[in-house]
């Protein structure tokens, strides 16, 4: 009996449909990039935008580098992002060149590949402004959206604190867009928020890019949140599963959060113990648990540990607060420079050349909250141990870059 020819169909043959089910899969974005220079048929259901945005909402966008007071600083080898990184660096504009009043921006938020920065003021020129300008930019594309300018109403709604100065305290930050904007634009709407401390309560208004337009969001008085100390500023604020939540040097023992899906204000405890609230990172621990951390340096040795506390429940007091403490080796420094709501950036320097006069090394890892995994990213030889930096995620400079802003 003959055995029968295996009957063998082409990729191209199969149906459109099946095929985008097959190219979901692929784990890595430019394996799409390549596969998309296959054929024409491949290329066209690659670029179509309704595949893209499935792409994207299945695959999270690489880790492509750290952006600082230094500029950006692409992932290096070993880092696996390191090819897209490169390619990066070398196609987009992180001197924001293509901005107006070049170098007179300073970065405040990343999110999904944009830039939120704010126009710096000179006051010896007599810039001073409670609201400077703010631009929100794609810096691979070179397109930016100038925010509007607060509405004078808004602005004539905050009462200013004694010292001016700390009514400007909370910077202006990406939040999630809402349910309704995330479907009506999918992946580019965007919001911004921006809070003034009063004397009395604390106000935030909010852009939306759908609108075009700001608007009070919130407003809470101190003293229906039991926070009375005054005057009351926040340093630092972290966004958590559509929360921000803001630390005060003036208030040991109380979060200030906001929840932005409601817009309602209230008090979480801080977990007890000594916490250094310019040095510490609030971020999504996972199942629903929110977790703090900070670095010791045991004594300004040069062995690090890293303390974090998990609280299972977000609703319960400070006694669900469970303390940890990870050793983060001998023979560097640490500090947090920042973090996301899943990843923690660790800023390091060799400990025997903390307090040289020779600039140091500076590399920059990120630590994965879930697994407490650290991966170095890349390192520079100038950079600024302290300073608030921030993780850069897209995909690759391909056919999956496109303009988003």
């Amino acid at each position: 009996m003959a055995t029968p020819k295996r009957i063998y169909s082409p990729l191209s043959e199969i149906p459109a449909h099946l095929l985008e089910q097959i190219f979901l899969r692929l784990p890595d974005p430019e394996d799409l990039a390549r596969t998309s220079a296959v054929c024409v048929t491949f290329r066209r259901l690659l670029t179509d935008g309704s595949f893209l945005r499935r792409f994207r909402r299945l695959h999270p966008p690489q880790v492509l580098g750290i952006l600082d007071l230094g500029g950006f600083h692409p992932a290096q080898p070993p880092h696996p992002s390191a090819p897209a990184a490169r390619a990066l660096a070398l196609a987009a504009d992180f001197s924001f060149s293509f901005l107006p009043s070049r170098r007179r921006w300073a970065v405040r938020a990343v999110r999904d590949g944009r830039v939120l920065l704010v126009r710096k003021q000179n006051m010896m020129a007599g810039e001073l402004s409670m609201f400077p300008d703010l631009v929100v930019c794609d810096p691979l594309h070179r397109r930016y959206i100038l925010l509007p300018p607060l509405p004078d109403d808004l602005v004539a709604s905050v009462e200013r604190q004694d010292d001016e100065f700390l009514g400007w305290s909370c910077e202006p930050s990406f939040i999630p867009p809402s349910d309704e904007e995330a479907a009506l634009a999918e992946e580019t709407a965007f919001r911004v928020i921006w809070s003034a401390c009063c004397k009395t309560n604390m106000a935030v208004f909010v852009f939306s890019s759908t609108t075009g337009q700001w608007r009070a969001a919130a407003s809470q008085a101190w003293s229906d949140l039991v926070i009375n100390r005054k005057p009351l500023y926040f340093i630092r604020r972290h966004l958590v599963d559509g929360c921000v939540y803001w630390v005060s040097p003036m208030n040991n023992t109380d979060l200030l959060v906001l929840d932005t899906r409601t817009m309602e204000f209230s008090v979480a405890d801080l977990p007890p113990g000594e916490w250094s609230q310019q040095d510490i990172a609030i971020v999504d621990a996972g199942e629903g648990r929110l977790g703090m951390f900070c670095v010791d340096d045991e004594n300004a040795s040069d062995k690090s540990y890293l303390c974090y506390t998990i609280r299972q429940n977000r609703g319960e007091s400070s006694g669900e607060w469970q303390m940890e403490k990870i050793s983060l080796g001998s023979g560097y420094r640490y500090c947090i420079g920042g973090g996301t709501e899943k990843y923690l950036i660790l800023q390091r320097i060799e400990a025997q050349k903390y307090l040289s006069l020779t600039p140091p090394i500076m590399e920059f890892c990120k630590l994965d909250v879930r697994t407490m995994q650290v991966e170095r990213i890349c390192a520079e030889s100038c950079g600024f141990s302290g300073s608030k930096a921030f993780i850069y995620t897209n995909f690759p400079p391909s056919l999956l870059s496109l303009p988003t802003v």
